[in-house]
């Protein structure tokens, strides 16, 4: 399985300048949940804006912004291996996760009130480089916003962004800040599946 998501936030996560993907499904989907614990990350272009990421992101991602439509061919350059996964319902858990992704903060706020009966999802994934790139056609079934897509590819071997060290602090430093932002110190880690 791959996971969409947006082009910019892949070359973040591959800088490891992120390690933390928030979701809640596309637009066609009832709600969204972790399918399996690797998956590979399949880049895509749509919605991707440079005013919904951070600013602190937008020049350094502006190659991967500059990219409106969707290519007929895209490359695997990344997959995760998830190490947690949070359910977030109030704005301080996403305030307190702000250091760990590069979107903008008034987008990560309207896709957490969006659909607001559902959680949005946090993912802490380690990221692993895949050299060379595998290409992929986008075959027409690919397309649109959803986020699971199945892909003809086996997850290869690859080496992490991050050491074991430094992504096991990054992991940490998620859980402590969500658990900072939560009074009541009740811990919504969802399952996988």
């Amino acid at each position: 399985m791959a996971l969409k998501e947006w082009a910019s936030v892949i070359a973040a996560m591959l800088a490891g300048d992120q390690v933390t993907m928030l979701r809640k499904g596309g637009i066609g989907e009832a709600s969204f949940a972790v399918a399996d614990e690797r998956f590979l990350l399949l880049p895509t272009h749509v919605h991707q804006r440079p005013e919904l990421l951070a600013p602190r992101a937008r020049a350094t991602y502006a190659d991967h912004l500059a990219v409106t439509e969707e290519p007929p061919r895209v490359n695997l350059t990344a997959w995760c291996e998830v190490a947690a996964v949070h359910e977030l319902t109030e704005q301080r858990e996403l305030d307190a996760l702000v250091p760990f992704h590069v979107l903008g903060p008034g987008y990560a706020t309207a896709r957490l009130k969006w659909r607001p009966k559902h959680p949005l999802v946090a993912i802490v994934a380690r990221v692993h480089a895949i050299h060379p790139a595998i290409p992929l056609d986008m075959d027409p079934v690919m397309r649109g916003c959803r986020s699971w897509i199945e892909v003809p590819v086996e997850i290869p071997g690859a080496h992490p962004v991050l050491t074991d060290d430094d992504f096991r602090s990054r992991a940490d430093a998620v859980a402590r800040a969500l658990d900072a932002a939560r009074p009541d110190s009740a811990s919504r880690t969802g399952a996988l599946g």
